[in-house]
């Protein structure tokens, strides 16, 4: 049975670093938002807290450079990940930042679910398919999240998520979960906070 009206009453910044051994400890669930570079992450992340000013929005994509946790209701976490892509990044950066995406991903033990951000207006992107692939050798448990679905009409974001699933399942015997969103519009945000309440509620009763 679906949670009922999950509602954000605290969402406080904990830490950022650069060292999954330097994460807060693993004794409460954690749901971690990562994209590439410009797929709208922060403004999802602070339409789903309600807060304008949780996540730093910049106009210049890429901002995030380290594992950003934040404490909500005081029983689970979000984390706000560094985007993949980095495509105005130096080779070096670029190296460190995946391994640290790599290290959180593959050890974090109380990472219940990851969320992908995808851009709903374009066409499926080649280095979204090879991350949703290696997340899925990795035995991640993740979901996909199309983002902006208000920069185009309903029938058109609808068309576009449809045509980025069909493309999976030529590889996959199973689709991930997937959420329609806008951060404008604040579309998905009570499915996407219902769905975060009920794995909480496995991971309690597990």
């Amino acid at each position: 049975m679906a949670a009922k009206g999950m509602k954000i009453n605290t969402a406080v910044f904990v830490m950022g670093n650069t060292q999954v051994d330097k994460c807060p400890a693993p004794d409460k669930p954690e749901f971690a938002f990562i994209g590439r570079s410009n797929v709208g992450k922060s403004s999802l992340i602070n339409m789903l807290m309600a807060n304008n000013k949780l996540a730093k929005v910049s106009s210049t994509p890429g901002k995030t450079k380290e594992i950003n946790h934040f404490l909500i209701n005081d029983n689970w976490f979000l984390v706000d990940l560094p985007g993949y892509g980095f495509a105005k990044m130096g080779a070096d950066a670029r190296v460190r930042l995946e391994k640290m995406i790599s290290a959180y991903v593959g050890t974090r033990e109380n990472l219940a679910n990851l969320f992908v951000l995808i851009d709903s207006r374009l066409e499926p992107q080649q280095i979204d398919l090879e991350f949703i692939s290696w997340l899925a050798d990795q035995n991640v448990a993740f979901s996909l999240v199309f983002t902006k679905c208000d920069k185009q009409s309903k029938s058109s974001a609808k068309a576009s998520v449809m045509k980025f699933m069909n493309r999976l399942r030529s590889d996959w015997a199973e689709l991930p979960p997937h959420f329609l969103t806008s951060s404008e519009t604040k579309d998905g945000k009570e499915t996407l906070l219902n769905y975060i309440g009920d794995i909480i509620k496995s991971y309690k009763s597990a």
